[in-house]
């Protein structure tokens, strides 16, 4: 039956033609979404217009209009029908006795009805003093009588609207949030409202307003697709309940999976979480250039002409190669060229996380459309990358969600697409599977301190249920995926192991201590074979604890944590051994000897910066990190202060220290009976090119001879760029690792990476008057880990309570 036909039938028939003709039309097969709801809307319309005119037909001055949703012709089967009848106030009996005979044959039927009956002008005042109101009207739309009137009315409201939307913009977006904070986000609830939680149609509708006021608008791709699933869903949820309700709850959404033509309740909730994605998303870019607009305009004419005479022009303030903040966002520096650059994407989703801004979407689309893929295995700075913006808290949350818009995740780890939007039927998870995964790595950025391997509790975090999109045990089939996606992200076989064992086994420590007897020997002993090593078990540790948190509040207590804990500790003794001493040091290479040997004949330091291939996978060390930048090979006659003075010129030139490694070497007896300080570190500009080594072997030789202001220097540049508040970085950590070492006191620093870290750390044991008999340093995402050899000036370990003060004085300098 076409919708001519089924018009006709209700014209002829009056309420109870209207009546038949809407259930033939709702139970037609044939027709849903938009046509069967745009069929509803004039099926609808044609009613009412003949009651309007059956029951006024000579009354001048007087409309009926159509707002809300009934306005934008969204009929759902039990949607309310909103109404104003409008008039000019010349007849108030008259449209009174009209409002009657159009109001009752409409609650006869049993259908919702929101009324009212109002003149232009009282119509204009209630939406002044009501925000909903006001939206409603802007959907007005004519149906019968004085089209003059209606036409006026809306012209009006219009204009009203974008007057005031610098007040009525910040009014809608608070309502909008008290509205989600009660509500919760659609995209991650297992019985949703589809109309009120964030990401449903009443942000879909907030985004119309927006666009309506001229002062922003939404990112288009997708939102229209995304509403009609909406729609269509409320739909199928009307016609299975036969009741006016927005929740999908749980009982019901296998008849409206079935009514949508869909495999199953999962199918459905996927559908449902995607399109709230991307209205939330829309949202959120929309409500951030609402801000941006309304700051700009706040600024005073006088003060623009002070900057001008025009617009001022947005301070640009860099955050990384080819990334930079701007109005609060970040934004790709005009020299950025993601063509050629395919770390860029994960370089500024970093920066941007790492400053706690939002990265900007003109920028995500440009890196969407322009980047070239990664390479496999990607280059070493991309791991880094990732590592960066997975350790980067809570902002990491809405740059990640940016990424996954515009597709730039699936495109890095084509292993999401299986675990996106997927949902969790367990009444313990509150997230969905890939929302679980984000708020792990959330998790795990605050319990990085704990282990010696951030990167790898970082990167398990990430993937330790990305088996769930497969069929069987997640957890069996994750520890193939996990080695197949480090192994294509570039992590060595040895460290692939690791990440593989620990997402087969991320549930083997809270299963094991909840579940079985700690006090058998057996239980304990399974649990170490599963582990092999201690670093193995601390990294599985922190994982258990970051998974669980992340889960939802009944996943972890204080009772879990502490059975857990004693499992470890159980676990630990059958794993320990004697301490490692500190590693014997490689002979030093030709080019080593040559440098110590100038060094020691001049007096001054050499230093030779070069660039240095990746090494291979045969050759490198299993379970150390692979190196980033050029390689800085320093020697230095054996002094005080060198530590301080070669890491505080590095930090002057803006040189990111990835890896370091300082020890004494003792020059051949043919030469002479002296000690050199050789340095072999691993650099990166932090911006544009490399200085040359002239340049760093003079600002060195200042630094060492006192000419150079280190300290003064780094304190004005830190002064010249603004404060961001960023994330919170979990607080330092400085151990004295036990019977590490026979010969040398280890002091174990764990911290967020910074300009000038290893100046400070330098600085304060040289004002410690400990000798630093060899390091080794590594820089993991923005995590630093590094272990110091030192001595008394006699070259003895510290006594233990020299040690423990001495790590108390690094972190207190750490923490200020």
């Amino acid at each position: 039956m076409t919708g001519t036909n089924v018009r006709n039938e209700a014209d002829d028939s009056g309420p109870s033609g209207y009546a038949a003709a809407r259930l033939r039309l709702l139970g037609e097969e044939a027709r849903s979404g938009p046509p069967r709801r745009a069929a509803l809307a004039g099926l609808t319309d044609d009613w009412l217009a003949g009651l309007f005119t059956a029951a006024a037909p000579d009354l001048r001055g007087v409309s009926l209009v159509a707002v809300g949703g009934y306005g934008r012709g969204e009929l759902s089967p039990r949607s309310d029908l909103d109404l104003l009848l409008l008039h000019d106030g010349n007849a108030p009996d008259a449209v009174a006795a009209l409002a009657d005979r159009l109001w009752y044959p409409v609650w006869d039927l049993g259908l919702a009805l929101d009324h009212s009956v109002r003149t232009p002008a009282e119509a204009r005042r209630t939406a002044g003093e009501d925000l909903k109101a006001h939206l409603g009207l802007l959907d007005a739309r004519h149906l019968a009588g004085d089209l003059g009137l209606t036409a006026a009315l809306r012209t009006t409201v219009l204009a009203d609207w974008r007057n005031q939307a610098p007040k009525r913009l910040p009014e809608l977006r608070d309502l909008c949030a008290e509205r989600a904070e009660r509500q919760g986000e659609l995209q991650y609830l297992l019985e949703p409202d589809l109309k009120e939680a964030r990401g449903g149609l009443r942000d879909a509708t907030a985004l119309r307003a927006v666009a309506a006021s001229w002062l922003a608008d939404a990112p288009r791709e997708g939102l229209a697709d995304a509403r009609r699933r909406l729609l269509d869903a409320r739909d199928a949820l009307h016609l299975a309940t036969g009741r006016a309700t927005d929740r999908l709850a749980l009982q019901e959404q296998d008849q409206v999976a079935a009514e949508l033509g869909l495999l199953d309740a999962d199918t459905l909730l996927r559908q449902v979480y995607e399109a709230a994605r991307v209205i939330s998303y829309a949202s959120d870019v929309t409500w951030r250039e609402v801000g941006r607009v309304l700051r700009s305009r706040s600024v005073r004419p006088r003060l623009r002409a002070m900057l001008g005479g025009g617009r001022p022009v947005a301070e640009r303030s860099p955050l990384a190669e080819g990334v930079v903040e701007q109005d609060g966002e970040a934004v790709l520096a005009r020299s950025a060229r993601p063509e050629r650059d395919p770390v860029l994407p994960l370089r500024a989703a970093a920066a941007a996380a790492q400053a706690g801004l939002p990265l900007s979407l003109h920028a995500v689309r440009r890196l969407a459309a322009l980047a070239r893929p990664l390479p496999t295995p990607w280059p070493a700075e991309a791991r880094e990358q990732l590592v960066t913006l997975l350790g980067s808290g809570r902002p990491t949350v809405d740059v990640w969600e940016a990424l996954e818009a515009e597709g730039l995740i699936s495109r890095l780890l084509p292993d999401w697409e299986r675990v996106r939007c997927r949902p969790q039927r367990n009444a313990v998870h509150i997230w969905t599977v890939d929302r679980h995964l984000i708020e792990t790595a959330v998790r795990a950025s605050e319990l990085t301190r704990r282990v010696g391997r951030p990167d790898l509790l970082l990167v398990s975090a990430l993937l330790h249920d990305i088996g769930k999109g497969w069929p069987g045990d997640h957890s069996v089939a994750g520890e193939i995926i996990a080695k197949d996606v480090a192994a294509r992200i570039g992590f060595d076989p040895a460290d692939a192991t690791v990440l593989s064992t620990l997402v087969r086994h991320h549930l083997l420590l809270v299963e094991t201590a909840t579940r079985r007897d700690l006090e058998d020997p057996a239980t304990v002993r399974a649990v170490a074979d599963a582990v092999a090593t201690q670093s193995t078990l601390e990294l599985l540790h922190a994982l258990t604890e970051a998974d669980a948190l992340a889960t939802g509040p009944a996943a972890w207590s204080s009772w879990r944590g502490s059975l857990v804990a004693d499992l470890v500790r159980r676990v630990g003794a059958v794993l320990a051994g004697d301490g490692p001493d500190e590693p014997e040091p490689a002979a030093p290479t030709a080019e080593q000897e040559r440098l110590a040997v100038e060094a020691f004949r001049t007096g001054s330091p050499v230093l030779a910066l070069r660039a240095q291939p990746e090494p291979a996978g045969e050759e490198e060390t299993p379970g150390a990190p692979e190196p980033l930048g050029v390689e800085l090979l320093i020697a230095v006659p054996d002094q005080p202060a060198v530590l301080p003075a070669v890491a505080g010129v590095l930090a002057v030139h803006r040189l990111t220290v990835r890896t370091a490694g300082l020890r004494v070497l003792r020059l051949p007896d043919d030469v002479d009976d002296g000690a050199v300080l050789l340095l072999d570190w691993r650099v990166a500009a932090e911006f544009g090119s490399l200085p040359q080594a002239a340049r760093l072997r003079a600002d060195l030789v200042r630094a060492l001879d006192g000419s150079l202001d280190i300290a003064g220097r780094l304190a004005e540049r830190d002064a010249a760029y603004p404060r961001r508040r960023g994330w919170v970085a979990p607080p330092p950590r400085v151990t004295v690792a036990p019977a590490a070492s026979h010969h040398a006191t280890v002091i174990e620093v764990r911290t967020q990476d910074a300009p000038g870290l290893l100046f400070r750390i330098g600085m304060a044991l040289e004002k410690a008057g400990v000798q630093v008999r060899s390091m080794h340093v590594s820089t993991l995402g923005a995590n630093a880990v590094d272990a110091f050899y030192v001595t008394t000036g006699t070259g003895a370990p510290l006594p233990d309570g020299d040690a423990a003060s001495l790590a108390r004085v690094l972190e207190e300098t750490l923490r200020g």
